[in-house]
């Protein structure tokens, strides 16, 4: 049977976290998170939840169709609330799951989502990458890989939480093009997440070019948007920090595209940047700073999006 590939879909998991704040061990290799004010738990997590409703409320009104599932309170999971990062649902009917870097998120991994959702989504297989944590390698779901699903291909700049040899792995199994690079913030570290510097949408990419040092990987990069006819819409380290490069295309039920985003990422563009977004798809900003700040995060970690067909 032909699959039809697609970029965008309708269907999201989201997690309402039972629990949220900073995570020390996170924190080792993601520069965007902030510990000023960690101490305030309870008052961290509501604002957290409330920010959590109001972006669930605004996809669904947008009549995009969105499966939230409650976080379980033990064991405590301050980074529930990003299940990208943990799992991915395939249009082939595959379940890929992860190995995560932080000991403290691998108990994120529930078996009981998938079951939840293989009563919905017909699910054929299931692989679980997981038991590279031993090794000490890791690939962080879409936080990692960034898919050109159109055309095959996994974008990913190498970090502690991306490994080299099994984004190679995964790829020979996915059947994806890999093309890897190296990415820096303004301070020289390696950005943990692939997602937080590009997106790729059906039209366009957006991506910090000036993160990519090597004028190879850049001239690489360049090549496969041209091969790609992708439009690309370049931010700055500044942007970036205010996470305009954590953005997702999705689509509603009738087939309408979004670009989401936080209100922070939407503040920082400039008029010509969000008039060449506008010509591709529409835009939607909810505000989610306490989450940005204290999980290092923002709209698109938030988000795994499910190409699974419904039963």
């Amino acid at each position: 049977m032909l699959i039809r590939r697609r970029q965008t879909t309708s269907d999201i998991l989201m997690i309402r976290p039972a629990a949220f704040g900073f995570n020390p061990q996170t924190a080792k290799n993601n520069a965007f998170q902030q510990s000023e004010g960690a101490e305030n738990i309870d008052e961290i997590w509501q604002k957290a939840l409330t920010e959590f409703d109001a972006f669930v409320e605004k996809l669904r009104a947008a009549d995009i169709n969105v499966i939230v599932v409650e976080d379980t309170p033990e064991p405590v999971k301050t980074d529930a609330v990003f299940p990208n990062n943990w799992v991915s649902f395939h249009n082939n009917g595959t379940v890929v799951i992860y190995p995560m870097f932080a000991p403290t998120r691998r108990v994120e991994r529930r078996q009981d989502i998938i079951d939840q959702l293989s009563e919905k989504y017909t699910i054929k297989h299931q692989i679980d990458f997981s038991e590279k944590e031993v090794n000490g390698q890791f690939l962080e779901g879409t936080g990692s890989l960034i898919f050109d699903r159109i055309h095959r291909i996994a974008y990913a700049c190498l970090s502690p939480r991306t490994d080299e040899a099994l984004l190679e792995e995964f790829c020979e199994w996915a059947g994806y093009e890999k093309v890897q690079f190296h990415a820096v913030d303004g301070e020289g570290q390696a950005i943990y997440h692939t997602n937080v510097m590009m997106s790729v949408g059906d039209e366009f990419v957006i991506i910090c070019m000036d993160t990519i040092r090597d004028d190879a990987e850049k001239a690489q990069l360049e090549y496969y948007f041209r091969e790609t006819e992708k439009e690309v819409i370049t931010i700055s380290l500044e942007q970036m920090n205010r996470f305009a490069g954590n953005m997702l295309q999705v689509e509603n039920k009738a087939g309408e595209t979004f670009l989401v985003m936080s209100e922070q990422a939407f503040s920082s563009l400039n008029d010509e940047q969000i008039l060449r977004i506008k010509r591709h798809t529409h835009i939607l900003h909810s505000p989610v700073y306490t989450l940005e700040k204290y999980g290092g995060g923002s709209t698109r970690c938030m988000m795994a999006e499910i190409f699974l067909n419904r039963v």
